[in-house]
Order: structure tokens, then C-alpha cells, then sequence
């Protein structure tokens, strides 16, 4: 359950334009169709109902009543959603008044939301397997978020993952080859695990969904990280992919731990 100062829901309602009920564009049955697609959640179950029947009520009383994993992923994934909308007032082809900065703020929540501090976590960074270039790999990261260079650490938590799925589907025995992208590994990976244990609904499909979150990340690591000569990513937006993917990591980490007590 994640549970919000007056404050941080502030944070929330200004970042997603939830005031007088909405949640950003949303009519109530795209909002339903949102979050089915997106998440395989029924947004309009009862549970999801005690705060009041509006849409932003219902956003407020799910990030309540859920955990923090799955609050993260989704307003997250809300904030990707409202980046993508024209710039405009809701019925009105007049230009949007942007009055703050509501992108820092969100991001500092979510951080906190998901136990960071000042700077990202690295704690879903684990050592494997005896490999001394993994060790100096995951050394580099550490030093770069230490310094709070999170553009700089993108390359490398991209050879991580690379390095990582590649371990754990060896581990099952599973085929990967060199010249498998960092986002079909991720979906083997996802398609051994489905073998091995059910998932809760709300899990799967956030795995699957992350499919293109790491086909997404290719593109960063080739465009916009020190893998080559380019322009980095900014700051703020570098710290939203390495709190993202992290995200995703940990959560691997811990069902890893489930099955195999690793």
C-alpha cells in the first residue's frame, strides 16, 4: 500500500491534470481501456471505489490501495502516456499554459515511492557469477550514480542486462546467442518463466508490457549514451530509464529468489 502525504498527492494531481476529476485526457471508457490494455487492470472495480466514483478518484484510490511495485510501473507509464499528448487546454485549440515544472517533482516522488534517496538505487545490480568483467561492470555503474552521472551509466546497465539475461536463461537451459537484441532475451526470459510459475495477472502483463521498454533502451544505448559519439540523454530523463529498468530488475531479482533461492 503506498500512502501519500496531501502533498505528494498534489505532486500526482498536477502531473496527470487530475483536478475537478479528470485524470489528462481520458474519457471513462478510455480510461477503462487504458488500464486493461496496459496493465490488465479493471480500473473501475469496487476496490478502486471508496475514495468516490470519478476518475481521479479512482487513480488516488488505487495508488492506495496497491503496492509499490505496480503504483511505480503505472504512473510511470502514465508519465510516457502524457508526454505523448499535444500541448493543448482540453477543448480548446489554444496552446497549453505550462505554469511549473511538474516532471521533477513526479520523478522525486516516484523515487521516494520506490525507496530511492537522492540518488537512483543500484541494489538490483547483483554479481551472478565469478566474472571479473561483470564485477568492473557493475563497479562503473555504481561509480557513475555515485557521481550522479546517470547518462553515463546507461551503456553499461545495458551490457549488465545483456549480460544478465543471457545468465539466467543459460540457467534454464534456454538458447541465446550474441546476436540476440537485449529485448528477445527479455522475452525468452519472460517465456521460461511463465513455464515454471504463475504470475499474478497484474505481473505478466507488466512484464510483457516491459518488452518494449527494453527495445526502447537498445535505441538509448546506440543514440544516446557513450556507446558512440552522440549527444546524451539529459539528466532527469536519464534517471527515469535507470530508475525504470532497475525497477524491473528488482522485481526479477526477487522472483529469482522465490523459485530459486537465489
Amino acid at each position: 500500500m503506498v500512502d501519500l502525504k496531501p502533498a505528494e498527492m498534489r505532486v500526482i494531481d498536477d502531473a496527470f491534470q487530475m483536478h475537478e476529476g479528470y485524470v489528462l485526457n481520458f474519457f471513462d471508457r478510455t480510461f477503462a481501456e487504458y488500464f486493461d490494455a496496459e496493465f490488465g487492470i479493471n480500473i473501475y472495480d469496487e476496490k478502486y471505489a471508496f475514495n468516490g466514483t470519478s476518475k481521479a478518484k479512482r487513480l488516488r484510490a488505487f495508488i492506495k490501495a496497491e503496492d509499490e511495485y505496480t503504483v511505480s510501473i503505472v504512473l510511470r507509464k502514465l508519465w510516457e502516456y502524457a508526454e505523448g499528448l499535444p500541448k493543448r487546454e482540453p477543448n480548446s485549440w489554444e496552446p497549453m499554459v505550462v505554469e511549473k515544472d511538474v516532471k521533477t517533482p513526479l520523478f522525486d516522488l516516484l523515487n521516494r515511492i520506490e525507496g530511492g534517496g537522492a540518488l537512483p538505487r543500484t541494489d538490483a545490480l547483483e554479481r551472478f557469477k565469478a566474472d571479473e568483467t561483470l564485477e568492473e561492470l557493475i563497479s562503473a555503474i555504481e561509480r557513475d550514480i555515485q557521481a550522479n552521472k546517470p547518462a553515463a551509466a546507461l551503456d553499461r546497465l545495458h551490457t549488465y542486462c545483456m549480460k544478465k539475461f543471457a545468465h539466467l536463461l543459460e540457467k534454464r537451459g534456454e538458447s541465446c546467442t550474441r546476436e540476440d537484441p537485449l529485448h528477445s532475451r527479455f522475452g525468452k526470459y519472460i517465456k521460461a518463466v511463465e513455464k515454471e510459475h504463475v504470475l499474478r495477472d497484474i505481473s505478466k502483463l507488466v512484464m510483457k508490457s516491459s518488452i518494449s521498454i527494453f527495445e526502447r533502451f537498445n535505441q538509448v544505448r546506440n543514440n544516446e549514451s557513450f556507446a558512440h559519439d552522440n549527444d546524451l540523454v539529459d539528466k532527469a530523463e536519464a534517471r527515469f530509464i535507470f530508475d525504470t529498468i532497475t525497477a524491473i530488475l528488482r522485481f526479477i531479482k526477487t522472483t529469482e529468489a522465490e523459485s530459486f533461492g537465489v
